[in-house]
């Protein structure tokens, strides 16, 4: 691990173990957004009702990477999720997240 990796963490590393793991891609976007493009297989639920769906997220039994689009939404969704004990991360923008699964 690079004093890099130390410092910002190596969110590459992280989504390789969760997906190896078999994840859930968790697209907390708008309908509309999404509807205008996502990873394909991901699962959909905006931001604003994450919260109100932890009960669902927690039967899939699976860690959750959460996307948006640049990783502010996603960012606050994987705090809600960790706070209900789910294994979750912010993965960042959904185009970018594509690219490094």
């Amino acid at each position: 691990m690079g004093l890099l990796d130390f410092i910002f963490g190596n969110k590459g590393n992280k989504i390789k173990d969760f997906s190896d793991r078999g994840a859930i891609i968790l697209d907390v976007r708008s309908k509309a957004e999404y509807d205008g493009g996502a990873i394909p297989g991901s699962k959909h639920i905006p931001l604003q009702q994450v919260a109100a769906k932890v009960n669902e997220i927690k039967k899939w039994n699976k860690p959750v990477i959460c996307c948006c689009a640049s990783g502010m939404r996603s960012g606050s969704a994987s705090a809600i999720l960790k706070s209900n004990g789910i294994e979750s991360m912010n993965g960042g923008g959904w185009h970018s997240l594509y690219k490094k699964l």
